[in-house]
């Protein structure tokens, strides 16, 4: 080992108070760093930027007054789906609808509802209109999508309680209005 010609320096030879001294330095320079944050930060949105926070709410079928014929008998809401069809971030309400008939199949109707701000829910659009003499099978709504099995008599003579034709339907919102689509038509049941 060779030794240095040079004497010894301040940091080779550590003593207690040094330590005391880095530490105390330490401690200054956390505490300052402590006193000298940045306010906190405040944001605040202009008008077109706030929103709400509470999920909008389908509109309820039973404050709708649908335009069936139904003599004075009323009507029935079977069947009921909700979703955002039209993309605009509400959903809306596809509601399957017949006059509450005391027995038998009446015909269906499938209507869209929608409601905004605060306004009572309305139809906006009928799918299948009771005219048509259909009935209703599976129904549901999904991304966007209205499906239904709608049953219904090939003439006259087939008894009313027992369809015998079966067509797959669906409607999507393009543009400004439900484009129907179909699988089989006419098919027996």
């Amino acid at each position: 080992m060779q030794t240095s010609a040079l004497p010894d320096l301040a940091h080779t030879a550590t003593k207690p108070v040094h330590w005391l001294a880095t530490a105390v330095a330490m401690a200054g320079v956390v505490a300052l760093a402590g006193l000298l944050q940045p306010r906190t930060a405040t944001a605040t949105a202009t008008a077109p930027e706030k929103r709400t926070t509470t999920p909008a709410v389908a509109p309820d079928p039973a404050e709708v007054e649908f335009p069936l014929e139904c003599g004075g008998a009323g009507t029935t809401v079977a069947k009921q789906a909700h979703g955002d069809l039209d993309g605009d971030g509400r959903p809306e309400t596809v509601a399957v609808v017949h006059c509450a008939a005391g027995s038998g199949t009446p015909p269906s109707g499938i209507y869209v509802l929608t409601q905004t701000g605060g306004t009572a829910p309305r139809v906006v659009a009928t799918l299948v209109d009771p005219a048509d003499k259909k009935t209703v099978g599976d129904f549901a709504v999904r991304e966007g999508r209205v499906s239904a099995t709608l049953l219904g008599y090939s003439s006259l003579e087939v008894p009313r309680c027992c369809p015998d034709q079966e067509e797959q339907v669906s409607w999507r919102w393009k543009g400004n209005a439900f484009v129907r689509t179909s699988g089989d038509l006419a098919r027996a049941v």
